[in-house]
């Protein structure tokens, strides 16, 4: 199968109210809607939602005085494969060229509010500049991730040779659409202990999962339990915005899992899972029985093993908890971060402007160096000298060292003594699968569970997905890794849940991520590991650059900073199952100083 996961659906108009947001086009700013999340007790059935506690139907079909209707261009102003935004008067829309066809859209992505028309236009789609979600042209359903919404379609009409565009003043308003979903016909009452579909871990993958089964059709019982105290949250925000607060962070708002029957067990710990009798034991004893089990349980992050580990004001980020709480120790202070990964330079970054000093230990010579290669760590480096943080390279902590039992001083391996009040721990994770080793369900010797292209684990109607599994990735000749990136984590639940419902999905996402410090993005695209050079092209020292990483002779991946919508280009390249040739980039790229990249779409190869 390609990108394309849905099956058309007859359109329909789901209304949903959401209140102005002034951040919504800035690009790291909010994601998702937003609600108040309460914590459910963790004790028996008192932690269910109740399926009868529905939302207000939406609105009919918005009659003519709800809609606006406007030429908008003359057939000749757009050539095929091109996109323009225009206006209706009551906000804009996304008009595609594809074809010979016209068709009309939601003009920002739903998920952080970037402008589509800067994106790429690809086999009947398009794909965000920013974070490289898909969308369908012909329908505006979302068919890539990340985000969880998709795009209105509009009515287009030719007349005169002039374009028409016809649409509802709310939808325009909205600038998102929820996929309509089945009802959960069969409550919880009466029969808690069991479920048709158990979901272990709400994070992208479990709540993508619970959502696609919805969307197509399936209205038996499905529960969704988290460690958490939260309903699900955009957990990359929390390394990029320490402050931000759970009901800021919340991916839907708790009413969304009232009306759609998507039951949320917070603080509920799976302590066993008997594949046998189909049957989850959670950490209290409460026991839930299952015809169909999703494992999506994420990570747990590596901790420190050195002396005074346990020293207070060391601490890992997991939660909403754990960043506000950084946040606050670190406020006037001196702060150390372990680790210059993408979490710990998020951290620094962020700490910068709140802490009196920022400092950062690491055990390779540059940041981010077995990711993004030595040149391009280097110029991050420097972006993070130039705002004051200071780097202790190639060594590690040897001590951490309390007075009154709060942390004071960070000993590092070389000897220097580093003065800190809060220590923030980035040095990677580890798959939360402990519960599993009993299960008889496989996992490899990093404690991973593996899954085919279903998402299916050695256990047939038991699914993975998400952070804890090693998969086949289709653009590295079905090669099977691990890809802990939350774009990824939503494909695999989607495809879960398709085979879930037995209609035989793969996966074959492109691997997508990006970071942002101090006010600027880096995209990256594909699955760089093992690779064994880099091309170059623009002005590392400025920042504006795209890096082409190669293994032999064919491109890997690709990183970019301020040169939109490179990675979005080669992702789609990818994602179509074209091989990038490294000659092709030297012929092309290196040459070309306008960094002219119209070879890549198929023109120049």
């Amino acid at each position: 199968m390609g990108g394309c996961f849905s099956k058309p659906k007859p359109v329909e108009l789901k209304i949903e109210v959401v209140l102005p947001e002034k951040d919504r086009g800035k690009e790291e700013l909010s994601a998702g809607g937003k609600g108040s999340p309460r914590a459910y007790q963790g004790n028996g059935a008192a932690r269910h939602f109740h399926a009868e506690e529905r939302l207000p139907a939406p609105h009919p079909y918005p009659g003519a005085q709800d809609c606006v209707e406007a030429a908008v261009c003359h057939i000749k102003d757009l050539e095929n494969g091109q996109m323009r935004e225009v206006e209706l008067g009551w906000g804009k829309v996304l008009l595609v060229k594809d074809n010979g066809e016209f068709h009309a859209l939601g003009h920002k992505c739903p998920h952080y509010g970037a402008p589509l028309v800067k994106g790429v236009l690809s086999r009947g789609r398009v794909r965000c500049p920013w974070h490289g979600a898909c969308f369908n042209i012909s329908t505006g359903d979302l068919e890539d991730f990340p985000g969880l919404d998709s795009l209105h379609k509009f009515q287009v009409k030719i007349e005169k040779e002039k374009v028409y565009v016809r649409a509802s003043k709310q939808a325009l308003q909205l600038q998102r659409r929820t996929k309509v979903m089945a009802t959960c016909i069969s409550p919880s009452a009466g029969h808690s202990g069991s479920t048709n579909v158990l979901i272990v871990g709400a994070g992208a993958a479990g709540l993508v999962c619970a959502e696609t089964l919805r969307q197509e059709g399936f209205s038996d019982r499905i529960v969704l339990c988290t460690l958490d105290r939260h309903l699900p949250y955009d957990r990359p925000k929390l390394s990029k915005s320490l402050d931000a607060q759970p009901e800021q962070l919340a991916l839907r708002p708790k009413e969304f899992f009232r009306a759609h029957g998507i039951e949320v067990l917070t603080e509920a710990q799976v302590a066993t899972v008997d594949v046998r009798n189909k049957k989850a034991v959670f950490k209290d004893g409460f026991k839930l029985e299952y015809s169909k089990l999703l494992l999506a349980p994420g990570s747990s992050p590596r901790t420190l093993s050195c002396k005074g580990k346990d020293v207070e004001n060391v601490l890992t980020i997991r939660t909403p908890e754990d960043a506000n709480r950084a946040a606050r120790l670190a406020r006037g202070r001196s702060a150390v971060v372990v680790g210059a990964g993408f979490l710990g330079m998020e951290v620094a970054a962020y700490l910068t402007e709140k802490a009196h000093s920022v400092s950062v230990v690491e055990l390779e010579e540059t940041p981010f160096r077995r990711f993004l290669g030595e040149r391009v760590g280097r110029a991050l480096m420097k972006m993070f000298e130039n705002n004051r943080v200071k780097f202790y390279m190639q060594t590690e902590v040897s001590e951490l060292r309390a007075q009154e039992g709060k942390l004071k001083e960070v000993v590092l391996k070389s000897s220097k003594v580093v003065r800190a009040d809060v220590c923030v721990v980035g040095i990677g994770a580890v798959p939360a699968t402990g519960f599993l080793r009993q299960s008889g369900i496989s996992l490899d010797s990093r404690g991973f569970i593996p899954v085919n292209k279903m998402m299916q684990t050695s256990i047939p109607g038991v699914f993975a997905a998400g952070d804890a599994v090693t998969f086949p990735l289709a653009c590295r000749n079905n090669r099977k890794v691990n890809v802990p990136h939350w774009q990824m984590a939503h494909a695999q639940g989607r495809v879960a849940a398709q085979n879930m419902l037995a209609q035989e999905a793969e996966i074959s996402t492109v691997p997508y991520l990006w970071t942002a410090m101090f006010g600027k993005s880096l995209r990256y695209a594909g699955y760089g590991e093992g690779f064994d050079d880099v091309i170059i092209q623009g002005d590392l020292d400025e920042l504006k650059f795209v890096a082409f990483y190669t293994k032999g002779d064919e491109v890997i991946s690709v990183a970019s900073m301020n040169y939109d919508p490179i990675v979005s280009k080669v992702a789609e390249v990818l994602a179509s199952g074209r091989t990038i040739r490294k000659r092709e980039v030297e012929l092309f790229v290196l040459p070309s100083k306008t960094g002219d990249m119209s070879w890549l779409t198929g023109k120049g190869s």
